[in-house]
């Protein structure tokens, strides 16, 4: 296999280090990632400037643009040849819940979903994380993903990713099959004044998230499964639009407009 690995913790980060040394055995990994940390991306494409893709080592990029950047490059032309396997991360830190919509982690399978390719968004999820510098701390998320998709990756219908949380525990239970969680209320905005004098906030979102329909089609929560020792493994849609508002709100309007149902 061809295998294509971004993140949004930067091309230096120990997580995809890890995940890069991991995936070798499955055949060609090429890095191409942000040249440093972009979280909170999403999948952004960066279209008022031209990108500069460097190739700093062997089969590892560094492009001064959005995790969304770097694949979409490295998916429409960078390469003479075509990937089969796009994988975001290994995160430095949790993907749950209502915080996929901001992460750029997720913003990068996305991108290789965008291009028909088979994608995987990987975070570590556990207490400790933030403080992890080396690719040691990663080998053993690293490795359980090296086995998932070498023991044959679940077909996924057109437009779906997966979005695995591993916890950051020493024997794993298993994986399980999730529904996206809910978060709490977003933390307040922190307000600081810089040197300068100036007012400035820093955004911070909530850490904690609750149940809201605990069990969806028989599904746990992503939160629920990490913390009860499981890997959490969610198919995730493109496809935005709900089928049944569609149908209450033409109700609704066709009460009040001409609406052609």
């Amino acid at each position: 296999m061809n295998i294509l690995i971004s993140n949004d913790d930067g091309v230096l980060a120990p997580g995809i280090q890890a995940l890069a040394q991991a995936l070798k055995k499955l055949g060609r990994v090429v890095i191409v990632a942000p040249d440093h940390e972009r979280s909170g991306f999403s999948s952004a494409l960066t279209i008022d400037r031209p990108l500069r893709p460097v190739e700093i080592s062997t089969d590892v990029w560094a492009v001064d643009g959005t995790p969304a950047d770097c694949v979409y490059l490295a998916t429409n032309g960078l390469f003479d040849f075509e990937f089969d396997l796009v994988v975001s991360g290994i995160n430095n830190g949790p993907n749950l819940g209502d915080h996929i919509l901001y992460s750029g982690t997720v913003g990068a399978a996305m991108g290789g979903r965008l291009g028909r390719l088979p994608s995987i968004a990987v975070s570590l999820c556990g207490a400790k994380v933030r403080q992890y510098t080396s690719p040691d701390d990663f080998k053993a998320a690293a490795e359980w993903v090296a086995q998932f998709i070498a023991s044959g990756l679940p077909k996924l219908p057109p437009r779906y990713v997966l979005n695995m949380n591993i916890p950051d525990i020493e024997e794993i239970k298993g994986i399980q099959v999730t529904h996206q969680s809910h978060c709490h209320t977003p933390k307040p905005i922190i307000p600081q004044v810089n040197p300068r004098g100036y007012q400035t906030y820093w955004i911070s979102l909530a850490k904690e998230l609750q149940a809201h329909d605990m069990h969806v089609n028989h599904s746990m929560a992503d939160f629920e499964a990490v913390a009860a020792g499981f890997v959490s493994l969610t198919p995730i849609q493109m496809e935005t639009t709900n089928a049944q508002v569609i149908q209450d709100l033409q109700s609704q309007l066709s009460q009040r407009h001409q609406v052609v149902l």
